[in-house]
């Protein structure tokens, strides 16, 4: 079975998609998803400047144009069906979008709007995001709960075994890294990121979420897409705009996720986005065999023979 799975913030760069200006389904998408917020995606992606595009408002908008460019170029030219979709925090609206289960314009708007309210949420500079490497999930929470105090401080992306990110009040995740040394852990980076996303830290843009999202139609997925929340798929509007609210402010369990991909007999899995950060995840958290990005015309032509 082939999974697609859609990678998130941090997967952007200028110049993303390149190889596939003069393909007319790629631009038709990047301007499909323009239109609905009124921002030149292509432009931005190719041309910058840097600085604009890792803007969280610019970024996610323009990281989910891309993943879905990808994946109706993978439909029109004759892709193998997956079975299974996932995508990592972001991604997963472009794999909603790919399962037709969201219109790309709506998706487009719901991510500008996610994106504002995430920066809304935390004043610049009083959050932060660290990775934590070689520490397991119950060392980090504790770590984490030891570190708190009256602040936040938990374990926001479990990535991989050995692969832990941790975010919220900047001088709490401080104190949590200091733990984490204490622990023996000797491999801790601070992540260059403005929102702490994934703890506690997001309720209130999760709140502004869920007034918006209760107003769009969702459709039952076309192909099963597994949440970040609990790594299971959802078929009723309601149970995805619940998964969504909370996946703001829950950690993304993309080592659930993966394990629910072995599970249904995931063989083959296709990064459907630029980058391949998820590929190198699942080669270390899977079993698949065969994996592939689909960021490059070299690395698409690829897969396409792969699967």
């Amino acid at each position: 079975m082939l999974a697609l799975v859609f990678p998130g913030q941090g997967s952007q760069a200028v110049g993303m998609l390149a190889d596939f200006a003069d393909q007319a389904v790629v631009r038709d998408c990047f301007a499909e998803a323009s239109d609905a917020i009124d921002l030149d995606l292509w432009a931005l992606s190719q041309d910058g400047p840097e600085s604009e595009l890792n803007a969280t408002t610019n970024t996610q908008p323009a990281l989910l144009a891309a993943s879905v460019a990808l994946w109706r170029l993978w439909q029109e030219r004759g892709g193998a069906v997956p079975g299974v979709l996932a995508g990592h925090s972001l991604g997963e609206y472009s794999a909603l979008v790919a399962a037709d289960a969201l219109d790309l314009a709506t998706a487009a708007q719901l991510v500008r709007l996610r994106g504002a309210a995430m920066q809304d949420a935390v004043p610049a500079g009083t959050g932060a995001m660290a990775v934590v490497l070689n520490a397991d999930e119950a060392l980090v929470n504790e770590a984490c709960a030891e570190a708190a105090g009256e602040e936040v401080v938990s374990a926001a992306n479990l990535n991989s075994a050995g692969q832990i990110v941790i975010a919220g009040h900047a001088a709490a995740v401080e104190r949590a890294k200091a733990a984490l040394t204490a622990r023996g852990i000797k491999r801790i980076m601070p992540l260059a990121v403005s929102v702490p996303s994934h703890c506690a830290l997001m309720r209130p843009a999760a709140e502004k979420l869920a007034a918006a999202l209760a107003g769009v139609k969702i459709s039952a997925p076309a192909i099963p897409v597994l949440h970040n929340v609990d790594a299971q798929p959802r078929q009723d509007a309601e149970s995805i705009r619940q998964a969504l609210v909370e996946q703001l402010y829950r950690p993304v369990r993309w080592v659930d996720c993966m394990a629910a991909m072995d599970g249904r007999g995931v063989t083959q899995v296709a990064e459907c986005g630029p980058g391949k950060v998820l590929v190198g995840l699942c080669k270390r958290g899977m079993s698949a065999t065969a994996l592939n990005a689909l960021g490059s015309n070299e690395q698409f032509a690829a897969a396409k023979e792969a699967f």
